[in-house]
């Protein structure tokens, strides 16, 4: 990757950029753009279908927020023309594929984030299990990485990142946990005359508030199954005697 004054960043693998405002970015494609965040004179409101994606690039991009994090900048100082300068891409390179830099910040950190597990599918007891030893490796991740702690807590303290945030991470995962357990209300593993949102709080409540709230708390192996395990008890639907 390189800088100059008058460049041009292309989207096969490598790129180079200017820190000028007569930056372009080509993208195995045809568009271009000023550094004013355009392509073709207007910004698109989200990534560009159809078009193929560099993973090399992309990968360039979201290092070189990480190293601008890592470095102590500010979530609020974080531009797009410094993001580009520092990944060696053009300004439109990074519009092509993200609106603005809230949607870029919030894909960062779901990167450097556990990824969502795969659920086992074997029983309600171990899919709620993966779901929350996802929730607990999260804290003890967050926890051992000076950067994470203090990117959840630029993003909780900016608004517009923090809805953004929530909306392409947190509410879909929510509504996967809440719709497996409305599922197994439906095949009578569970009672049904409670809410499945209020059956979700009541098994991700305990995690998150260990994870979210007391950092001093244990986060041990196993923790999961117990928590899975006593608010089953609970949750299971109550057989009449004989």
């Amino acid at each position: 990757m390189s800088l100059a004054d008058n460049g041009t960043g292309t989207d096969n693998g490598t790129a180079t950029a200017t820190g000028t405002d007569n930056a372009t970015g080509t993208d195995n494609g045809t568009a271009t753009g000023t550094d004013n965040g355009t392509a073709n004179g207007t910004r698109p409101c989200a990534p560009t279908r159809g078009r193929p994606r560099s993973e090399a690039v992309e990968r360039a991009i979201t290092e070189g927020v990480m190293k601008l994090l890592e470095e102590g900048v500010p979530l609020a100082e974080l531009s797009i023309e410094r993001i580009a300068r520092t990944a060696g891409v053009g300004k439109a390179t990074i519009y092509r594929r993200w609106p603005g830099k809230e949607e870029l910040f919030v894909d960062v950190v779901r990167e450097a984030e556990p990824q969502d597990p795969e659920l086992p599918g074997t029983s309600l007891r171990d899919d709620l299990v993966a779901m929350m030893e996802q929730l607990r490796q999260r804290g003890l991740m967050t926890r051992s990485s000076a950067l994470l702690h203090n990117v959840y807590a630029q993003m909780k303290s900016t608004p517009k990142v923090w809805a953004a945030y929530h909306a392409t991470v947190v509410e879909p995962r929510r509504r996967k946990q809440v719709d497996l357990l409305r599922r197994a209300q439906e095949n009578g593993e569970l009672r049904t005359d409670l809410d499945p949102e209020l059956m979700n709080d009541m098994l991700v409540g305990p995690m998150l508030l260990r994870t979210v709230m007391r950092f001093d708390a244990d986060l041990p192996e196993g923790l999961s199954e117990l928590l899975v395990d006593t608010v089953l008890v609970a949750l299971r639907p109550v057989r009449p005697a004989n």
